[in-house]
């Protein structure tokens, strides 16, 4: 039986692992020089499907040039490709194949947006953010002259130009350009689908100091309810500020109702009180230690409330 020859192994190059495609105007452009775009909306993360895109460029190279603008100093600004990049970058890679555009300010935001828009999975933040920055440029864009018959016409808006780019309602743009008024932790629950979005847009007509009190509020009891935030804001239309204490007590008087957590009675076991109590204290005197504790807890909340 003949011997098995041994067959070399044939690893891949740098050269091969960039695999530049042959698209006009395509370059390689070193990774250094390439910043990512100015607040940009989309997150990167690496998860199980950064994960993938780092082995598919590992075995195929970057099949699709990014799309970058030239700043200053000989540098890029990133407009479409910061996913491939932060693989590239995993990788170790130096250089990516990249088409360089001309865009100005306007051209490079909506450039983006179209560009990351055509993702499958897109969180209501990024959406929130990318619909604003696109509206934003959009609005700038039909005051020039030069481009307001050509672009939106004589009746066309920009959120109705918008809504019909992305294919959404005009009234559903309106609704996630409101999210980006919103604190982020409770922008976090939008995107986890704890709190529905009509209910952040409510949310966010409260200023910002109010939406923490009703951040600490929905982590301590429960997520709120559109009516609850009616009511929160009927109640600031008639005054200025409003304390933490207030707003517990607005809140759970328009909570749902619900038996099994409404305040009754509550029972506090000897051997809890024996924690903290020494033995020998009588009943009256626990009694006077609680309430003195509760009523400084009172006062702190009320102050917090005013601050």
């Amino acid at each position: 039986m003949p011997k098995r020859v041994g067959q070399k192994i044939k690893m891949t190059s740098i050269d091969e692992l960039l695999c530049v495609p042959s698209v006009s105007g395509c370059d390689e452009i070193e990774v250094a020089r390439i910043r990512p775009f100015k607040d940009h909306p989309f997150k990167v993360l690496d998860d199980d499907k950064m994960h993938e895109l780092v082995e598919s460029i590992m075995m195929n190279g970057v099949l699709v040039p990014v799309t970058v603008r030239p700043i200053e100093d000989g540098t890029y600004e990133m407009i479409s490709g910061h996913r491939r990049l932060y693989a590239v970058k995993e990788i170790g890679l130096e250089k990516i194949p990249a088409i360089v555009k001309n865009y100005d300010d306007d051209e490079a935001v909506l450039a983006m947006v179209d560009s990351n828009l055509q993702r499958e999975e897109i969180l209501p933040s990024e959406k929130a953010f990318a619909y604003k920055m696109r509206y934003e440029a959009m609005r700038r864009q039909g005051q020039r002259n030069d481009l307001t018959s050509s672009r939106f016409g004589k009746k066309l808006w920009a959120d109705q130009e918008l809504a019909k780019e992305v294919g959404e309602s005009r009234g559903q743009i309106h609704r996630y350009l409101r999210l980006v008024e919103l604190i982020p932790q409770i922008l976090d629950l939008v995107d986890k689908k704890t709190l529905a979005l009509a209910t952040a847009v409510e949310v966010s007509f409260l200023d910002h100091k109010v939406q923490g009190m009703l951040y600490d509020y929905m982590m301590e009891n429960d997520i709120c309810k559109t009516f609850q935030i009616f009511a929160l804001r009927d109640y600031l239309k008639e005054n200025d500020t409003i304390t933490k204490m207030e707003l517990i007590r607005i809140l759970n008087e328009n909570a749902p109702r619900d038996e099994r957590h409404r305040f009754q009675k509550i029972t506090i076991t000897k051997k809890k009180l024996q924690e903290y109590f020494p033995t020998f204290y009588t009943k009256p005197q626990m009694e006077n230690v609680l309430f003195r504790l509760l009523e400084d807890w009172k006062k702190q909340n009320d102050e917090e409330g005013k601050t």
